[in-house]
């Protein structure tokens, strides 16, 4: 593989995963350590991502983590298009979860202008857009994952054990014709579970890079959501799947 292939092939595993490691990426394309290390040199140089200790995260992540929408965000944005789209599908009164991830933050943002919502969440990136808020907004607290930046563990399940929801708004690492929903933790598996098994209306939102992209750890079936929210038309088989779950799918 040509260094611009791989570097093509590390920006797209990048936005599949919201992180990528020196590690991965030796391992992923048989490159040694320094190869890894000048790729994320010049990946984060060129200004397509942004360094961090021991890999890459996407260019825009410590934008979006304080609240600054990034110059590329906007109606042409698949994921603010797809958070414009769920918003149309949720209430402006009650209680909602917002799950941690880049598609859901994109929801957040949005809701947070609802003043008589309150807004759970797991996403350390929502919960510091609180002094902007005029929702109520609630962290679940937990522990929190370096990478996705999700508040999960025992004390996040036993804040759940306590709490339903009107409707959440659920990520996904991958998606699975046939399986449903993947994430890339344990914990955050877990958090994803309990919130559906707590909700009424449960939304899936996910573009298009995590189709047929199955992740680590299935935290649902398709009978889980009520609705699924993507921008690209899914396959015959996938329309298939989820009209039998009874999936209403929203198609931006």
């Amino acid at each position: 593989m040509l260094t611009p292939e791989r570097h093509r092939a590390i920006l797209l595993l990048l936005s599949e995963q919201g992180r990528v490691t020196i590690a991965e990426i030796t391992k992923s394309f048989n490159v040694s350590t320094a190869t890894a290390r000048r790729d994320v040199v010049f990946l984060a140089e060129s200004g397509k991502a942004t360094r961090s200790h021991g890999g890459l995260l996407p260019a825009n992540f410590f934008q979006s983590e304080s609240g600054v929408r990034p110059a590329a965000a906007g109606e042409n944005n698949p994921k603010d298009r797809i958070a414009r789209r769920a918003c149309d599908l949720l209430p402006h009164e009650g209680n909602i979860f917002i799950d941690a991830g880049t598609t859901t933050l994109e929801v957040g943002r949005l809701l947070i202008a609802r003043p008589d919502l309150h807004i759970f969440t797991n996403s350390v990136p929502l919960i510091s857009l609180a002094p902007e808020a005029k929702a109520t907004l609630i962290g679940i607290g937990g522990e929190i994952k370096k990478g996705s930046l999700a508040l999960t563990g025992a004390l996040a399940q036993a804040w759940l054990a306590h709490l339903r929801f009107d409707a959440a708004v659920i990520g996904a690492a991958g998606l699975d014709v046939a399986n449903g929903a993947y994430a890339n933790e344990l914990g955050e598996a877990a958090i994803k579970t309990n919130v559906l098994q707590h909700s009424v209306v449960r939304v899936l939102v996910a573009d298009a890079t995590k189709w047929n992209r199955p992740a680590a750890v299935r935290f649902a079936s398709w009978s889980a959501f009520t609705s699924f929210v993507t921008n690209q038309e899914l396959p015959g088989a996938a329309r298939t799947a989820l009209a039998a779950d009874k999936v209403k799918i929203y198609q931006i």
